[in-house]
């Protein structure tokens, strides 16, 4: 690698880690106004106009309130249960194409920090790592409010990966590619979602437990475990908590759009129908760059949306609903769109 590829990549490595980390706040203003709409009620309105200044407020606390750990608690393991939950929330993002190229001083340089031909392999591999930092925080608050978060997740999440990788399955062999980038290129003429529907429903369904976002958000469920895995958390270790929550619903949201959605893709055979016209629609690359990743931002914006418009909607499944349905419902649905996609490609209609 040269120093001038080097270069580059650092420098998309902290242009996509700003944007992610500017991001949350954001998300969390939006959720907080989106819900007193919702609710018909104010929400936050006082610190900054429309309180927009409302997270930075909340960022100022979480620096200076007391951090205390709990006698009781394992003092080596309970510090670091964030950490293990935030950074695969934040590396798994370094798979996602958020625009095809951009030219810039005579260098063409791809729009995806990594471009991994295993790139839907990575994602899930190191997006199931985050269940580390949630049985490591319940373990070691020694608490049984905790413990007891923590086991409803990795229960959760075991069985609702197996949706989401069996979802998986269809459109891959749709693609024919674990090419992140190769899945958008191919999705040109028609977004994914057109012959993938069922796929698409029950990866966004096991997209929210994933997240642990409602209606599936068993392990912190306040009603009966006060707030699950991270009761004994405070200050900073209690905002990656919640970092990681809104930076693994971005990665998804991101992913759906991906591969469901033609990514960074404007509209369905725009290009080609221009082209086939003879019209010049973008003067220079480098506009058609930035309404690529305008494109892909706005469908992903959609998709958070719909995150938090389910969370202010939808009441929480009981546990023994929850499981029955990823195991009853959504597991034979998943491989019911295989088999269909099977059939599909041998009789050659797709």
């Amino acid at each position: 690698m040269t120093l001038l590829d080097f270069t580059i990549l650092t420098a998309k490595v902290v242009l996509v880690m700003s944007v992610l980390l500017s991001t949350v706040p954001i998300l969390v203003w939006v959720e907080r106004r989106g819900s007193a709409f919702i609710q018909d009620r104010l929400g936050p309105n006082l610190v900054g106009p429309f309180g927009l200044l409302q997270p930075l407020a909340d960022v100022i606390k979480f620096l200076f309130k007391e951090d205390p750990i709990p006698l009781e608690a394992h003092r080596f393991l309970f510090p670091l249960a964030p950490l293990f939950s935030l950074i695969p929330a934040a590396v798994t993002f370094a798979a996602i194409p958020f625009g095809d190229t951009i030219e810039l001083w005579d260098h063409t340089i791809s729009l995806q920090i990594a471009d991994i031909n295993i790139g839907i392999l990575y994602i899930v591999a190191f997006g199931s790592l985050g269940i580390y930092g949630i049985l490591l925080a319940g373990w070691a608050s020694n608490n049984k409010y905790s413990i007891l978060g923590a086991l409803r997740s990795s229960a959760q999440m075991i069985s609702y990966e197996i949706v989401l990788g069996a979802s998986l399955i269809g459109p891959l062999m749709v693609y024919g590619t674990f090419s992140l980038k190769e899945i958008v290129h191919l999705q040109a003429g028609h977004w994914g979602v057109v012959f993938q529907p069922l796929a698409f429903i029950t990866f966004f369904i096991a997209a929210f437990a994933e997240c642990n976002r409602l209606p599936f958000d068993l392990p912190e469920g306040e009603a009966e475990l006060v707030a699950g895995f991270h009761t004994e958390y405070g200050s900073m270790k209690f905002a990656l908590f919640f970092m990681a929550e809104y930076l693994h619903m971005i990665t998804i949201s991101a992913l759906t759009v991906t591969l469901f959605f033609g990514g960074w893709q404007l509209i369905p055979g725009l290009m080609s129908l221009a082209q086939g016209l003879g019209f010049a629609v973008y003067p220079t690359s480098l506009i058609l760059s930035l309404l690529q990743m305008l494109s892909f931002s706005l469908k992903v914006g959609v998709f958070l949306w719909i995150f938090i418009w389910v969370r202010w909607t939808f009441p929480r499944f009981r546990y023994d609903q929850l499981m029955a349905f990823g195991w009853k419902i959504l597991i034979p649905v998943a491989l019911m769109n295989i088999f269909l996609t099977t059939l599909a490609i041998y009789l050659k209609w797709i």
